[in-house]
């Protein structure tokens, strides 16, 4: 037993030697990230920054003091925010991720167009005033269902209060309100969250979720040498039964798809705190790559943050287009591509951020000419736990990712 077990631990060395080479190539952290003015980027908003509950306040007591003036000298009133639109982003190669440009937007409340986006955006601030008087946190959901009538979806509010946050300049964070639990975490890493330990080896195959709330997370610490970054529950669930990290000191994290504000806050913290690379498992489709760029890149739908949702330097180390046939993968799991997905397959390749990075390029121009595509569950036709007993240690041993 003794031998069986001491042979074990050699091979698991083994398998986490280029792991490890990839780890001490971080040198000594990862330092902050390079601001605009740093990089003397010229025709962009200014990035957001987290602000006190107090310093919100007095923000958006200044944006309806002005407002009221306004109304008073009988000039009706209008609210000026950055335009969040698609048209109004920039990749910025120094920089790496994506962030807004400088179009600025009038609401006006005297015009029909935009007369009840301007009601919309006066409730929202309103509320957010009620929350950082009463220093309390309340979840997206919460904050539409104390107005229905006037949200009517709760996809209004929710994009009013990402112009709220542009606004007054701060992250939508520090605006008091979060968006409700669903990335999750599992591993070798421990953490206090609002003053309670978590050890994270000891949550069971669900895994602890991620705390929606960043501030409450501190002291982070733990002996894994890697993060592994899965798009999908499916295989975090497989891996998390199977005990993964205890063969491979990792911590294991998800954002069950396109992830949240809080696991992209989260993914970014551990990663700081301490310094290992991280590796991501997605889909061999461009949905896997999409979600791979928004975790490293930003989306465009919050890149008036983007400097702190996002995590450079993530590896993909698969299931790549080039691991269907090295890793010979049954026809009958291959899907074929829909037209959609070919669509976004080109518009994709046609992206500045993707280009970026010529090995990525090359993957998805293999997919989106081969026309073939693959889920992680693909594996599962080898067996179950052939992606946690031979495709992972595999890929880790030989170094294999991009």
């Amino acid at each position: 037993g003794a031998s069986a077990s001491g042979a074990s631990a050699a091979d698991e060395a083994a398998v986490l030697r280029k792991v490890k080479q990839l780890r001490s190539s971080l040198g000594g952290g990862s330092g902050p990230k390079l601001t605009l003015e740093q990089a003397g980027v010229s025709g962009v908003c200014r990035e957001v920054r987290a602000m006190g509950t107090r310093e919100v306040r007095d923000e958006i007591e200044r944006i309806c003091l002005c407002a009221v003036s306004s109304i008073m000298r009988g000039d009706g009133f209008a609210y000026s925010m950055p335009s969040r639109a698609a048209s109004n982003v920039l990749y910025v190669p120094q920089l790496d991720r994506v962030v807004l440009k400088d179009k600025i937007l009038e609401r006006l409340f005297a015009s029909a167009s935009s007369a009840r986006k301007t009601a919309i955006t006066t409730r929202v601030m309103q509320l957010v005033l009620e929350l950082c008087a009463k220093k309390i946190h309340v979840t997206k959901r919460d904050l539409f269902y104390t107005d229905v009538k006037l949200f009517r979806q709760q996809t209004e509010s929710d994009d009013v209060l990402d112009d709220v946050a542009c606004m007054v300049g701060c992250t939508r964070s520090s605006l008091s309100v979060v968006a409700a639990e669903k990335g999750i975490v599992v591993g070798k890493i421990i953490f206090e969250d609002d003053g309670d330990t978590i050890d994270c080896t000891k949550m069971g195959v669900g895994g602890k979720a991620i705390p929606p709330s960043i501030d409450r997370v501190t002291g982070v610490r733990g002996e894994a040498q890697f993060i592994l970054l899965i798009e999908k529950d499916a295989a975090f669930m497989r891996l998390a039964e199977d005990r993964f990290y205890n063969s491979y000191p990792c911590v294991i994290i998800s954002g069950k798809g396109q992830p949240d504000v809080a696991t992209r806050l989260f993914l970014n913290k551990v990663r700081s705190e301490l310094n290992i690379p991280i590796l991501g498992l997605f889909d061999a489709d461009p949905y896997g790559l999409k979600i791979l760029s928004v975790y490293m890149k930003g989306s465009k739908n919050m890149s008036y943050d983007s400097i702190n949702l996002t995590t450079p330097d993530i590896k993909w180390l698969g299931i790549r287009p080039t691991d269907l046939d090295k890793y010979q993968i049954p026809q009958q799991c291959r899907l074929e591509m829909s037209d959609h997905d070919l669509r976004t397959g080109k518009e994709l390749l046609a992206e500045e951020f993707i280009k970026a990075n010529a090995s990525w390029h090359k993957e998805l121009e293999l997919m989106v000419q081969s026309k073939v595509k693959a889920e992680i569950q693909a594996l599962s036709s080898f067996g179950f736990q052939y992606l946690s007993k031979v495709y992972l240690p595999r890929k880790l041993a030989e170094g294999d990712w991009i």
